[in-house]
């Protein structure tokens, strides 16, 4: 069994026990039900866009404890006044220390920055809860997922005119891709290994569509890395733990989009 699948039972234990807890009726009474959402993809095409995503997240279990320290609202913050195209939330509280109140305090701190609810997306029933907490859009692993159970996660997300960002890390992944995802999300790192290579985007990046909205994810931690996947028609850059190392992530953000801009 990999660390993936060990994550995914656990997910659906956990996914099993919410719904006993809270039902889809009691979600939708959430204040930031009825908010417009922030549109990822357009922020990352807008012009003088820095397309970084950066991350707020804790822990991860290739990494061990990242930050402890940091605080999400004075992070996420940070990261909005650093010219960010967007943030990314880590929910999963297990693996990466995230929590749906980290959701809820950067999307009240960042009314207007797209926010992204990172987690294993395994059910329905999370998307009416990433909605409920103020995400923007969801993430969906291609790894974790059939093409079928894609589909039925992109329909609701549609439904709760939630925004669609579809990870892969195989060409094979690519195949389950559907006409309802809003961008595509190359992972860099093996999710059963943990290995990193910067060439896994070059290279599925080239078999996506010429219009697909993509961005890289893992792995970066230079300005040349961003430069090298600019030039490979990528639209943005997911970072999370070159800044969140940091005693300021979000001073070591706005030092990065600034030398990016140079």
């Amino acid at each position: 069994m990999t660390i993936l699948d060990e994550i995914n039972n656990n997910k659906r234990r956990e996914v099993a026990e919410a719904k006993k807890l809270v039902s889809l009726e009691q979600l939708k009474f959430s204040p930031f039900f009825k908010r417009k959402i922030n549109s990822l993809k357009t922020t990352l095409k807008a012009a003088g866009a820095s397309g970084i995503i950066a991350e707020y997240k804790t822990k991860s279990p290739s990494k061990g404890v990242i930050n402890e320290q940091a605080e999400v609202v004075e992070v996420s913050s940070a990261y909005t006044a650093a010219g960010v195209s967007g943030i990314s939330i880590l929910t999963d509280r297990q693996y990466f220390g995230g929590a749906f109140e980290d959701l809820a305090k950067a999307r009240s701190a960042n009314p207007t920055t797209p926010i992204l609810r990172k987690d294993f997306m395994l059910d329905p029933y999370q998307v009416y809860e990433a909605k409920a907490h103020g995400a923007d859009l969801i993430l969906l692993i291609a790894a974790s997922l059939s093409k079928e159970e894609m589909l039925e996660l992109s329909e609701t997300a549609k439904e709760l005119d939630l925004e669609v960002l579809v990870e892969v890390h195989t060409e094979e992944e690519i195949e389950k891709l559907n006409s309802l995802v809003d961008i595509v999300g190359v992972n860099n790192r093996n999710l059963k290994t943990f290995e990193v290579d910067l060439e896994t985007s070059v290279k599925l990046g080239s078999l996506l569509p010429q219009d697909m909205v993509r961005i890289s994810e893992s792995g970066l931690s230079s300005v040349e890395n961003i430069h090298y996947l600019c030039q490979a028609g990528f639209d943005g850059f997911l970072m999370g733990e070159n800044f969140m190392k940091t005693e300021n992530p979000g001073q070591a953000c706005k030092e990065f989009i600034e030398l990016l801009r140079k």
